[in-house]
């Protein structure tokens, strides 16, 4: 392998490679690092502090929990790189995705890349290979990044215009050039995108990835994501992935999963879902609630919940209905299949994925039916539906009562998450956040950028 790598690097004329892997906030961390260096770190890893997993976005540490063997004297954990994703980013320089490990070499619970591939093992171990794609959402202003920091990332002017809503093609031709460009970056590094067009809010688009295994597909968000800020950068623009970043309309990350078997869609039935189908919506339905955390996993997340304003707001599921938090696409040999509509633009797809499909082996598993399907609009509070939780707290205690993720996920990766979670409801409450007003300074300074 190596032989080939080092040919490969040579071929391309590659003078760094970075290699990277996210956090659980669904950022890329990672360092450059020579070829020479790459090469010797194949097989051992690459040494990063454990504190990598301990900071939030404030690069503050995290404190009062802890990984199980995290002691707090900054052990090295190690990136272990995937190089089936070793692709040249730009001119002299790779990129390569990979898991992180415990120097024995053991997956870390809380690493979100090696949580996805053990659900779609487990999956397979159970006779199936899964299909996934994202919607991503985003917002695009004129200003450069350093203008919008300058302006506290307050009174930006949205890219294309303030006309129209999603759909319209008449957009000014500054729109037209970054999204150009954005492809042309997309074909370049080899990323299977479908489709984009302008969505709800002025200056929203959405950018449709093609169907793929699960951590391809998460690869592919994360490096999406990853091209449309440093296209944004080269231009002169900004973007950001913040579920709300005004009182415009929020962003979400729609999910869409299906399972195959001997090469069928295990959904598909004629005429409704497939008896397969039924049990893993049983099981997302069983983890919806308690799910809540991992798919609005910041405070903002949960500004987007706004009643008749389009994102899901009560815990339901129909069949091609788009009012539902789960919306079930039948009676289709090749499109049978799951949308979670729950999830913010600010989620962690590689978490995220991990949970629907942990959802879903607990469903086939334990042979969970799924509820009647709801058949009428859910943008508001019917009489007799469960509410999704609307404050990070409430999907916090929703977890903590749940015993079927950690089944399936692992009770370590739930703990962390959790504490990971109350930090960051501490850190707004005591950090001038105000709960009652809309999106907050607070908020801006530490979600505008980064997830």
């Amino acid at each position: 392998m190596s032989d080939f790598v080092a040919a490969w690097l040579a071929d391309h004329n590659i003078r760094e490679v970075r290699v990277e892997g996210t956090n659980l906030e669904g950022s890329f961390i990672g360092k450059f690092v020579s070829p020479a260096k790459f090469l010797s770190g194949l097989t051992s890893g690459f040494a990063f502090a454990d504190v990598a997993f301990g900071l939030d976005m404030s690069n503050n540490p995290q404190f009062g929990f802890a990984m199980p063997d995290w002691r707090g004297d900054l052990l090295d954990i190690y990136l272990h790189v995937d190089t089936d994703t070793l692709i040249e980013w730009s001119p002299g320089r790779a990129s390569v995705i990979g898991d992180f490990r415990k120097p024995t070499g053991e997956s870390i619970s809380a690493c979100p890349r090696a949580a996805l591939r053990r659900m779609t093992q487990d999956l397979s171990g159970l006779g199936y290979d899964v299909k996934s794609a994202v919607e991503i959402e985003a917002t695009l202003f004129e200003e450069s990044i350093h203008e919008a920091r300058a302006k506290g990332y307050r009174d930006l002017t949205p890219l294309g215009g303030t006309a129209g809503s999603c759909y319209h093609l008449a957009k000014s031709q500054d729109w037209s050039d970054y999204m150009r460009a954005v492809i042309d970056r997309l074909d370049a590094v080899g990323i299977p995108w479908e489709a984009y067009n302008d969505e709800a809010a002025a200056g929203q688009i959405e950018f449709n990835i093609a169907p793929s295994d699960p951590v391809s597909t998460a690869d592919y968000w994360a490096r999406t994501r990853q091209i449309m800020r440093e296209t944004a950068f080269a231009m002169g623009r900004s973007v950001t992935f913040m579920a709300k970043y005004s009182n415009e309309y929020g962003q979400a990350s729609h999910l869409n999963v299906s399972l195959e078997r001997d090469g069928h869609n295990a959904f598909y039935a004629e005429n409704g879902p497939s008896p397969v189908m039924d049990e893993f919506i049983g099981g997302v339905m069983a983890t919806l609630v308690p799910a809540t955390s991992f798919a609005l996993p910041m405070i903002t997340s949960y500004r987007r919940l706004v009643d008749l304003d389009g994102p899901p707001t009560t815990a339901t599921w129909g069949i091609a209905n788009k009012t539902a938090a789960v919306r079930a696409v039948v009676g289709h040999q090749k499109q049978a299949r799951i949308e979670y509509r729950t999830p913010g633009a600010d989620s962690n797809v590689y978490l995220v994925l991990a949970v629907i499909l942990a959802g879903g082996i607990a469903g086939i598993k334990n042979k969970i039916a799924a509820p009647e399907p709801f058949r009428d609009m859910a943008w508001c509070l019917p009489d007799g539906v469960e509410r999704l939780p609307d404050t990070l707290s409430k999907a916090i205690s929703a977890l903590k009562k749940d015993t079927l993720l950690a089944d399936v996920l692992g009770q370590d990766l739930i703990d962390y998450w959790i504490g990971t979670r109350e930090w960051e409801w501490l850190q707004f409450h005591t950090g001038g956040g105000e709960p009652d007003v809309g999106v907050t300074q607070w908020e801006s300074d530490r979600y505008f950028e980064l997830p």
